[in-house]
């Protein structure tokens, strides 16, 4: 049974400005499916849509085999958390308190922050490391560690189902690395099943269980990294050349861009021998 359905979805900005074009996508519980495309694919869009932000247009999406057009905003943040593109500007709350933030949707009218909730925050900080931050104001943190705080406010929220939006956009590489690590860690450790927008081919390749490829708003490819990131397709879709080093057993593949001005040198140099 699958945890997340899209069937023939279709959505739009504008009457006139169609972003989805009839995607179809399946998760299970415990997939890690990563979402790649080139720019203005739809990749954002289609978490928008997930999550009710954006109206449909047409289709229909299903958690847990319920249409989510019949689940409150409420309900909905209950089982799906999300890690935006671009966080908001924090003010200067503390780390737990941002965590606790995550927490928002099981505080009714007549329910105070509770036992539950403290263990909730407390096993998110813990999760993602950031304990020894728990007191810290959320301005004087790195980059990484921020993003590591918003991922704990999401899991806070218990989610059956993670979405993130560009997790690792404006990270250095070391900070990179030390995202796509915890989410390989919750994926692996924790069944956490998580569907993850991301520009980084590679890292989508080498963290991500499946690859879903989109292009002018539909899936036009899926599977496991090996058989998604070809140098057909990546060259098709994206338009450029590149070469796909295989990696060694347990690591995904490699897409190299190949360098039209590199290659234009190299034809001169043959032509002229």
């Amino acid at each position: 049974m699958s945890l997340l359905k899209l069937a023939d979805i279709r959505a739009e900005y504008r009457r006139d400005q169609a972003v989805l074009n009839g995607v179809d996508l399946e998760l299970a519980r415990g997939d890690f499916l990563g979402l790649i495309g080139p720019n203005g694919c739809g990749k954002s869009t289609l978490i928008r849509t997930v999550t009710g932000i954006l109206p449909l247009r047409s289709g229909a999406v299903y958690f847990n085999e319920k249409d989510i057009c019949l689940l409150s905003r409420q309900a909905l943040a209950c089982h799906m958390a999300v890690v935006p593109q671009e966080a908001a500007r924090e003010f200067a709350f503390t780390v737990r308190e941002i965590v606790a933030m995550g927490r928002h949707p099981y505080i009714g009218r007549f329910h105070s922050f509770g036992k539950e909730d403290k263990a909730m925050v407390e096993r998110a900080m813990g999760l993602t490391h950031i304990v020894e931050l728990a007191e810290r104001n959320i301005q004087e943190l790195s980059g990484g560690e921020r993003q590591r705080v918003i991922i704990a406010r999401a899991l806070a929220q218990a989610p059956d189902l993670l979405l993130l939006d560009e997790p690792t956009n404006h990270l250095d590489i070391n900070h990179q690395v030390e995202v796509f690590d915890l989410l390989h860690q919750l994926n692996q450790e924790q069944a956490m099943t998580i569907l993850c927008v991301t520009h980084d081919l590679n890292f989508a390749g080498e963290y991500c269980a499946q690859l879903a490829l989109m292009d002018k708003g539909k899936v036009v490819a899926s599977g496991p990294p090996a058989e998604v990131l070809t140098s057909e397709l990546i060259g098709d879709i994206y338009g450029v050349e590149v070469n796909i080093e295989q990696g060694h057993v347990g690591s995904g593949p490699r897409v190299i861009p190949v360098s039209r001005i590199q290659k234009k040198r190299t034809m001169l140099k043959e032509t002229v021998i």
